[in-house]
């Protein structure tokens, strides 16, 4: 999936996924697209860790990346997100989010996140439902 054209959008001027230091790639399926995130000061608790709230920050994030790929001038927002985080990530580590298309309707979008670290082990699971808003 080519994202170069949401990464223009997104770098265009300050949001939350710049602020979380992310940066989407595009993926040569067109079911696919990925993020990374180096875990630093900017997402990270107190104790050094990856915050869970960052990672489903960054499933969000390229869950929406996606959907707005696969329909350009629409409004792609998440409505539901679900996560298991089940391993941490200690500052330092990238993690990188691997986004599949589980259900692309007219209206919802429906994205499996898995979220791994630089070892390649899962951190987080996250399921991510997106609204597609057709702009007039």
């Amino acid at each position: 999936m080519n994202v170069e054209r949401i990464k223009d959008i997104i770098e265009s001027k300050p949001n939350l996924s710049t602020a979380l230091g992310m940066e989407f790639i595009s993926t040569p399926e067109d079911d696919t697209c990925m993020a990374r995130m180096k875990v630093d000061e900017r997402n990270r608790q107190p104790f050094g860790f990856l915050s869970g709230g960052a990672s489903l920050a960054l499933a969000e994030n390229v869950a929406g990346v996606g959907s707005s790929a696969l329909c350009p001038g629409c409004a792609c927002v998440g409505i539901e997100v679900s996560g298991s985080h089940v391993k941490a990530v200690v500052e330092g580590d990238t993690v990188t989010a691997f986004a599949r298309m589980l259900h692309q309707g007219t209206t919802l979008h429906v994205w499996n996140v898995d979220i791994k670290d630089t070892a390649g082990d899962l951190i987080s699971n996250v399921r991510v439902t997106n609204y597609i808003i057709k702009q007039k």
